[in-house]
């Protein structure tokens, strides 16, 4: 395949702590938070914070794109060709490209004399709307399949283990709708706020409630099956279409399909990583598969009809006297479809010339008598190619 494999990189929900179902407000809204607290101004010289300052900027950019935000659900970071953002390069990005590239996001920092934290993050008093519950947490499994299956796109069924929604009390964790009271610290908000005093003016920082942990309420009585989780621990059968055209290493996701979140918060995602069983007679090569021909001298010299394996079945090809070893030939759309349905790839035969290692008396008395035949000796013409020549016109 061309290659899929990666260097792991963090999930872009989890970098932003938003669900796949999240709006573009809630994303942008979860984005200035992340941003204010790993902001260099309010980190000066630590160097992890400005990497999580740079790696929720990468997020950012991508879901906040309809077209990439797409394929990075469907397919990970490989949707994205690897490369995180696009325009982007994870770590290596600057921060004159976040500026730029977010500056309608930046631009929104007042100069009423209150803190520019308190203007590009949403400042002034506002508060911020109570989460319900906490997330769960991805789960990961791994699906191999046949070259066919790659081919044609498969239907799986699997059974996960996993923390499903608690089925008696609905995910609340509570023992009925009465047993809940709203928290006392941060009055339901959720949050807490607090101003302090800097040489930028004052800065208003708003922090997860510690008392209900975000939640803005807390139960009174729990839930006798979950003991307040919210949730259980099971197995469940989950059905996965997978796409024509993946390869090896890429990841697919299937939101909400990962553990239920405690008391009521989402659910994560299942993220499919797809593992590519080798053919016995075809490889792989991107979008095209390649096929080892053996032929003997004598077919070479005379010309024959072959079958050779294809993804689907056999194919009968026609080998044209005087075929020379490291001849190509292709059968057109005979590959592996683009996972985005830009076309279908090739199947590539490398013909090879089998070579005798032993032979009979009568074999090399019959070879002796050819050895000094004009048709025998090799006379390339200036027009012939080597194999490197071949593969090179092929290809191009």
């Amino acid at each position: 395949m061309v290659e899929y494999k990666m260097a792991h990189k963090r999930d872009y929900y989890e970098i932003l702590g938003v669900s796949r179902t999240s709006t573009d407000a809630e994303i942008k809204k979860a984005y200035r938070k992340v941003a204010m607290q790993f902001h260099p101004d309010r980190n000066p010289g630590d160097k992890a914070a400005e990497d999580k300052f740079k790696e929720a900027a990468e997020a950012y950019e991508v879901l906040s794109d309809a077209d990439k935000k797409k394929r990075y659900d469907q397919f990970g970071h490989a949707g994205l060709g690897g490369n995180g953002g696009g325009g982007f390069s994870g770590g290596g990005m600057r921060m004159e490209d976040i500026f730029a590239n977010f500056g309608d996001i930046f631009s929104e920092f007042s100069g009423s004399g209150g803190s520019p934290f308190d203007a590009f993050f949403g400042g002034g008093g506002g508060r911020s709307t109570r989460g319900r519950g906490v997330r769960g947490s991805n789960l990961r499994v791994t699906i191999p399949l046949t070259l066919s299956e790659v081919s044609k796109g498969a239907h799986k069924t699997i059974r996960v283990k996993k923390y499903v929604t608690c089925k008696t009390c609905d995910g609340t964790g509570a023992k009925d709708k009465q047993s809940f009271q709203t928290c006392s610290t941060c009055k339901g908000s959720g949050v807490v706020r607090r101003v302090t005093n800097t040489m930028l003016g004052q800065m208003a920082t708003t922090t997860t409630c510690p008392t209900c942990h975000g939640e803005g309420q807390m139960i009174t009585a729990k839930c006798s099956t979950c003991h307040g989780e919210g949730r259980m621990y099971n197995e469940e059968t989950i059905d996965v279409n997978i796409p024509a055209g993946v390869g090896e290493g890429m990841q697919l996701s299937l939101s909400g399909k990962g553990n239920a979140g405690e008391r009521g918060g989402a659910a994560g995602d299942l993220i499919i990583l797809i593992e590519e069983e080798q053919h016995e007679e075809l490889t792989r090569d991107g979008n095209n598969v390649v096929y080892e021909l053996y032929i003997s001298f004598v077919d070479a010299a005379l010309g024959t009809s072959v079958d050779v394996p294809t993804i689907e079945g056999k194919a009968r090809i026609k080998i044209k006297p005087g075929t020379q070893a490291g001849e190509i030939f292709r059968l057109k759309g005979k590959g592996v479809p683009n996972v985005n349905s830009y076309g279908t790839g090739d199947q590539l035969i490398h013909v090879n010339v089998w070579v005798p290692k032993e032979l009979t008396k009568d074999e090399q008395a019959t070879l002796e008598k050819l050895r000094n035949s004009n048709n025998f000796k090799p006379h390339p013409s200036k027009n012939e190619k080597n194999i490197f020549e071949k593969m090179r016109d092929f290809f191009t």
